[in-house]
């Protein structure tokens, strides 16, 4: 609206209830005045139409217009083909991402298998519940004997083998450290099942008992177990520490998409600059054909921006 080459003469035929600005020709003509078609609710909707891809029947007549129009198709491009590329990898992602985060995901299907060491702790804590989700994965394990391996090696290598179709259920410390260590291709999944601790066996009315108990409970009042658990399991890690899970549905942040609101605010400066040229320019041509003061000629030019 600003620039002087967005406007357009029109005639009282066409718009009666105008009163005229400027009355040109000689008098049988029809008087005419300057309008614009870019008033802010047809601005308005030249943007909303561009964003929508869907166009507009109003186009800019102007360099500072079009170098506008243009910024903001492109702005509108990307940001649309950005979310609809993004918005199919969520989609795909979705449908990718295993749907096993618990034990009751894990007993309400059959297309993974699970099973455990044989005749190992986490065995016996299956064989000898009495709860009714855990007896009913015991049920599906102990129908299937080839589900159970002999030892955790070939339970760790059939789950790297089977392609998300098995899960070995094992003791929390043995799972954390495994999936520390390379190739990196296991994770842990869902809460535990139970809690058990570990003791050091001593023979029968052996006097070392009470001082084993007593040196375990002061490393684990004065936090030393947990210092070493870091120091040995995750400070010497050998596996970056990233969620596997969440690390490839990250939503489109602000920072992946400010390339183009830079150009959009650069092009919007470059069309401003544009229009501000146009604006002198036909400024100075009006004052030099009208015989008036340069200033003048600027203030009519804007007082009919601003009037409309």
């Amino acid at each position: 609206r600003f620039s002087p080459y967005e406007w357009r003469l029109l005639s009282y035929a066409d718009d009666p209830h105008h009163h005229s600005l400027h009355h040109t020709g000689s008098p049988g003509q029809a008087p005419s005045v300057l309008a614009n078609d870019f008033s802010i609710s047809n601005s308005l909707w030249f943007a909303l139409g561009a964003f929508m891809q869907q166009g507009c029947d109003i186009s800019p007549r102007s360099i500072s217009g079009r170098i506008v129009g243009s910024v903001w198709w492109f702005f509108t491009l990307i940001l649309i083909s950005s979310y609809t590329a993004n918005l199919a990898a969520f989609l795909t992602v979705e449908r990718m991402v295993a749907p096993i985060n618990s034990p009751e995901d894990l007993a309400s299907q059959t297309e993974v298998q699970y099973g455990t060491l044989y005749h190992g702790s986490t065995w016996d804590f299956f064989r000898r519940s009495q709860i009714t989700l855990y007896s009913k994965m015991w049920e599906f394990m102990n129908s299937r004997k080839h589900v159970f391996v002999r030892t955790y090696d070939e339970g760790i290598q059939r789950v790297r083998t089977s392609k998300g179709k098995y899960a070995l259920l094992i003791e929390s410390p043995k799972n954390d450290y495994t999936n520390e260590r390379e190739p990196c291709d296991t994770m842990k999944v869902g809460r535990n099942f139970d809690s058990k601790g570990f003791g050091v066996a001593t023979p029968l009315g052996s006097p070392l008992r009470e001082v084993v108990n007593l040196a375990v409970l002061s490393l684990i009042e004065n936090g030393e177990l947990t210092k070493l658990l870091n120091r040995w399991w995750y400070d010497r890690t050998e596996c970056r520490h990233d969620n596997k899970q969440d690390a490839s549905r990250n939503e489109l942040s602000l920072s992946n998409v400010a390339g183009i609101f830079y150009i959009l605010i650069g092009g919007l400066i470059l069309a401003m600059g544009v229009a501000l040229m146009e604006f002198c320019y036909k400024s100075h041509s009006e004052a030099t054909r009208a015989k008036i003061p340069l200033s003048d000629a600027m203030k009519a030019k804007a007082r009919l921006t601003i009037g409309g």
